[in-house]
């Protein structure tokens, strides 16, 4: 597991440099690290300011920033974040066609503490001073309440209201005193400017990728993978390129890219809840390879035909939740989800911090009003007791159980379990032992930080359901009201995929992306193997990049084998089959796959003559690769891509494929500045 920084989400500072990226040459860049005064490292999160502009930068993982589109001059640059000092940096010159480099070094704040006795009580104080500003914090000892918040204190007399909860001033005068009654006491403290609490250590994790490698059909002529629907580290992506930063490497998973879109496949005809569609062309990042293209649609059940459920929300209410990217956005995003409730639809919402609790027991989704109202009362505080709180939905859903319903609970978090069983093996273990009786998991990604996305993402794959991020409103919009039956209801579950390469037409293959979800051959037709589910309306997309056979390229072969050899059929040298795709799935009420099998041929087509399917979802694979600056990415550069998604971006009503190539567009920005400033 690796653990990554990230950054804060500050959106009126980076309006303009989202939107407003230029690419004349007629203006220049300021670039460079925050880091901090004692340690020497970057410091993530730190807003870098353009005095007397709206231009600014976020700084990333590693502290750098960069900001552009700033017309030549001289600035005053301004650092600041919180936990540490402001810093000002005078007299920057920016030239047009130039990146000027500034770095910038916080001191963080110094800290008092000392004890207070107000009459029979007694209170911890403690002063976080950065100089120009202060906050104070009071703590009463041997009493129920959280840190920094007491019922006796009253208002201050200088003007601003802490609204009992003295980690945040809200407003202040340079050099006045800052009064509260406590208890009938007056404490007075020296007050100037704003200041907010330092934030958590950065914890975010993402499991390492080690990317799928060219293999030989003589020596693994079977390729098998669990299928994947998951879409959340598009959006987190997203969450990156949008602040200022390009991502770490192991959070782009190439399949979740190409995943996140919808693709013009047909409905399925007959008993088999999905269409199978294969495309085999010129390889866009590699010329002399082919690329071969499948993809699943699932059937589209409307929504009023879609069974009774039975939903439990688990929701994360602990200390972590609190920034206005987690459980602010979460209540709107559950919002959206009520106002979809059917009639026959019940809820339930179960809630964990420091201890778990059910909040409102299972309400009929006409009762729109009751189950929004227990939402909105909904607070973060306290630590993060996780599994106690997954043990309790499911136990609800269970209560409530609806036979040949969608019986599901939706997990919303950050994905920080600290308290009870807490490792991904146990977590994993008690989800798969639920997802037998019938309840199946759906798990959502708030906010930065402390993002547990390779956590969520295993417990989504083994609650049967799938794992979104939501990074603001319209993702809340996507995946709940957009996707609601594809999110909610399951069509075909278990689905795994294994191709059977032809020797006479393929020299060797490469997997794009699914890195983590390769089976072993013989996990195919396993039937007690878990493997990936389809709901409805969801569109599923694999792609291989082939070497023809004949071509010279070494792929790295293994020594002949001396004991025995390979058996192959000589009849492959007169079949015109590339390989052959089969399929498993169950249906959600069964345990006994069925399986489909698809004979593919390379007709020669041509890169131009291919679907809009077929491009768009290279184009998607291909930014994957330039994120993680891959070594299979061949010939590819961002201009590549963006003018392969412009030519075919087809129907987007909803404008997903014009903000991939606005997002291609900006990580394009980024890299080359990163580039030139190594």
């Amino acid at each position: 597991m690796k653990t990554t920084s990230t950054i804060i989400m500050v959106t009126a500072i980076l309006a303009t440099f989202i939107y407003g990226v230029s690419f004349t040459g007629t203006t220049g860049k300021i670039a460079g690290v925050v880091t901090d005064s004692q340690t020497g490292e970057g410091i993530p999160g730190a807003a870098v300011t353009v005095d007397g502009t709206t231009l600014g930068a976020i700084s990333g993982f590693d502290g750098k920033y960069v900001i552009m589109n700033i017309p030549g001059g001289i600035y005053t640059l301004t650092s600041v974040t919180i936990g540490y000092a402001k810093q000002k940096i005078e007299n920057v010159v920016v030239i047009a066609d130039s990146t000027t480099t500034v770095d910038m070094t916080l001191s963080r704040v110094k800290i008092e503490s000392e004890e207070i006795i107000v009459g029979s009580d007694r209170y911890q104080i403690e002063k976080h001073d950065a100089g120009d500003e202060m906050k104070i914090t009071l703590d009463k000892k041997d009493r129920s309440q959280p840190s920094g918040k007491s019922d006796n204190i009253a208002e201050s007399t200088n003007g601003f209201t802490s609204d009992g909860d003295l980690s945040h001033f809200r407003k202040g005068r340079p050099g006045g005193e800052s009064t509260y009654m406590l208890d009938g006491v007056n404490i007075q403290y020296p007050y100037c400017g704003y200041y907010s609490p330092p934030p958590p250590p950065n914890t975010e994790s993402y499991d390492r990728i080690y990317e799928n490698r060219f293999l030989s059909p003589d020596d693994n002529p079977l390729s098998t993978f669990s299928i994947d629907v998951d879409a959340a580290s598009y959006s987190n992506t997203r969450r990156f390129l949008n602040q200022g930063a390009l991502p770490p490497a192991d959070a782009v998973r190439i399949e979740e890219f190409i995943n996140y879109f919808d693709y013009d496949y047909p409905q399925p005809d007959g008993d088999v809840p999905f269409s199978i569609t294969t495309e085999v062309s010129d390889c866009p990042w590699k010329a002399d390879h082919r690329l071969l293209h499948i993809g699943l649609q699932g059937k589209n059940i409307p929504m009023e035909s879609i069974p009774p459920g039975n939903l439990v929300f688990l929701l994360d209410v602990s200390g972590s939740m609190q920034s206005p990217d987690k459980l602010p956005l979460l209540k709107s995003a559950f919002k959206l989800l009520v106002s979809q409730l059917r009639e026959n639809d019940r809820v339930a919402i179960v809630v964990y911090a420091g201890a778990s609790g059910l909040v409102l027991p299972s309400t009929p989704g006409y009762q729109k009003e009751t189950i929004i109202n227990a939402i909105e009362r909904l607070h973060a505080g306290g630590s993060t007791a996780g599994a106690a709180g997954i043990r309790l939905a499911y136990e609800t859903a269970k209560r409530n159980f609806i036979k040949k319903g969608n019986n599901r609970v939706i997990l919303a978090t950050d994905g920080d379990f600290n308290v009870g069983v807490s490792s991904d093996e146990e977590l994993t273990r008690l989800i798969e032992e639920k997802r037998k009786e019938g309840v199946f998991l759906t798990v959502l990604g708030f906010g930065t930080g402390n993002l547990k996305d390779s956590k969520m993402e295993k417990l989504a794959d083994k609650g049967n359901g799938n794992y979104a991020y939501i990074d603001n409103i319209l993702e809340a919009k996507k995946i709940l009201v957009n996707e609601l039956g594809g999110t909610l209801f399951t069509i075909a579950k278990d689905v795994k995929i294994q191709i059977e390469f032809n020797p006479a037409r393929v020299a060797a293959y490469r997997l794009v992306g699914y890195e983590n979800r390769i089976l072993a051959k013989e996990d195919f037709n396993d039937d007690k193997k878990d493997a990936g589910e389809i709901g409805s309306g969801h569109s599923v997309t694999a792609l291989y990049e082939i070497i023809p056979a004949g071509d010279n390229e070494w792929i790295g072969k293994v020594d002949r084998l001396k004991y025995q050899k390979p058996a192959i059929d000589p009849k492959v040298n007169e079949s015109s089959e590339m390989l052959t795709v089969k399929f498993r799935y169950k249906k959600p009420d069964e345990d006994k796959s069925r399986k489909i099998e698809v004979p593919v041929f390379d007709r020669e087509t041509r890169l131009k003559e291919t679907s809009d399917n077929f491009r768009f979802s290279a184009a998607a694979a291909e930014f994957g690769m330039l994120l993680r600056d891959s070594e299979f990415k061949g010939d590819s550069d961002y201009d590549q891509v963006i003018e392969m998604a412009n030519r075919a971006k087809g129907r987007d009503s909803e404008g997903y494929r014009a903000e991939f190539i606005r997002l291609v567009k900006l990580a394009g920005e980024l890299s080359k500045v990163v580039a030139e400033w190594r």
